[in-house]
């Protein structure tokens, strides 16, 4: 819903109705993960993608038709074996979609949802997919009250507890109850959508390489932090695609900082006085990915340098040094390019190897 929360936001505030479509399932090859979201205006336009074209016109068509009804429903589209034309997924996956009306009355508290998500405050939306309940909502958010209901105390119960859980990791699924919240049943379909804050990617060393990977982090969708212990190179000018840049020694800066399983880390200072103190930090944090710009000498002589600090093999075997893809990258925005490519591959288990050279899905995690 991020992607179309600002129309979104516009139109239900001036007391209109839109019919909004997201995606709840995926299997196979879908183009697009679960949360993708596309919403149809009270004057047929348009915002959003769910598919990335495969299935677009028919889902706009069905999300007018549930914005003029305000009846919800739960659509799956997957490849079509009569018709390569009929309404399909022609790359062979296959998504499920819930599409409902959205306004005031059907979901009042999407105004504070929406004011959550601008501030990055973390917030995570229950739905309900299927039955006589589908459509309703319930807003959880850390350590605070709930906002809607889902039909039942117990579910919201239940619903609840999963829900947090799932919002501290970030994620985002359908999960599965009985009529009253039992969670062995599998008569209630609940799609909860996490709002987490957006990961962080903290980058070290205020060079040229560090500029390239700020601007393609910021791109990916990351809270951008550089930090450097020299203030005449640590510059919000030099960084402009930065949200902040830290004027710190490394370590001491990452040892006292919030990060957590999804932050990543880039080492691109080329100083051991930095390097071998931060990495020590880093290797004993639990974060998504940490890597190191260098020679293979250099990797080696740090590497000694950490074993004698007493990093454990594991601890050493979660470096990615030298960092990036072999792309034969020479530019700062080519090496940016390598080292997101590592960093998205790191995220989903990619293996890194062309696409012509791999067999099966080729979305991971689906």
């Amino acid at each position: 819903m991020r992607d179309v929360l600002d129309e979104l936001l516009d139109w239900v505030r001036t007391g209109q109705r839109v019919g909004l479509a997201t995606v709840v399932g995926t299997w196979s090859s879908a183009p697009r993960q679960p949360g993708a979201a596309m919403i149809v205006g009270p004057d047929a336009t348009v915002v959003g993608s769910v598919s990335g074209g495969c299935v677009e016109g028919a889902v706009y068509d069905l999300a007018t038709e549930v914005r003029a009804s305000g009846q919800p429903v739960l659509q799956r589209y997957g490849v079509s074996d009569d018709d390569a034309f009929a309404v399909g997924l022609t790359c062979g996956g296959t998504i499920e979609m819930f599409v409902e009306a959205v306004d005031q009355a059907t979901f009042p508290e999407l105004i504070e949802v929406g004011e959550d998500i601008r501030a990055g405050r973390a917030v995570a939306v229950a739905t309900v997919l299927n039955g006589p309940r589908a459509g309703a909502h319930l807003v959880l958010r850390p350590e605070a009250m709930t906002l809607g209901s889902l039909g039942s105390n117990r579910l919201d119960d239940a619903v609840r507890d999963d829900a947090l859980g799932l919002l501290s990791q970030g994620s985002t699924a359908v999960l599965h109850y009985g009529p009253d919240g039992e969670r062995r049943g599998d008569d209630i379909a609940v799609f909860v959508a996490s709002y987490a804050p957006k990961p962080r990617l903290i980058v070290f060393g205020a060079i040229d390489f560090a500029a390239a990977v700020a601007k393609v982090g910021a791109f990916l969708g990351y809270a951008v932090t550089v930090c450097d212990a020299r203030p005449i190179f640590a510059t919000a000018k030099r960084f402009p695609d930065a949200d902040e840049v830290v004027i710190e020694w490394p370590h001491k800066y990452l040892a006292r900082t919030d990060v957590d399983e999804r932050t990543v880390v880039c080492v691109l200072t080329h100083d051991p006085k930095f390097d071998v103190p931060l990495l020590e930090v880093a290797l004993r944090l639990p974060l998504a990915y940490v890597g190191a710009m260098g020679s293979r000498r250099t990797t080696d002589d740090r590497l000694k340098q950490l074993r004698e600090l007493g990093l454990t093999e594991e601890e050493l075997s979660r470096l990615h040094a030298p960092i990036g893809l072999d792309l034969g990258a020479r530019t700062p925005e080519e090496t940016a390019v390598s080292v997101a490519a590592e960093i998205v591959g790191a995220r989903w288990g990619g293996s890194s190897v062309p696409l012509v050279r791999v067999d099966g899905p080729i979305h991971h995690g689906t």
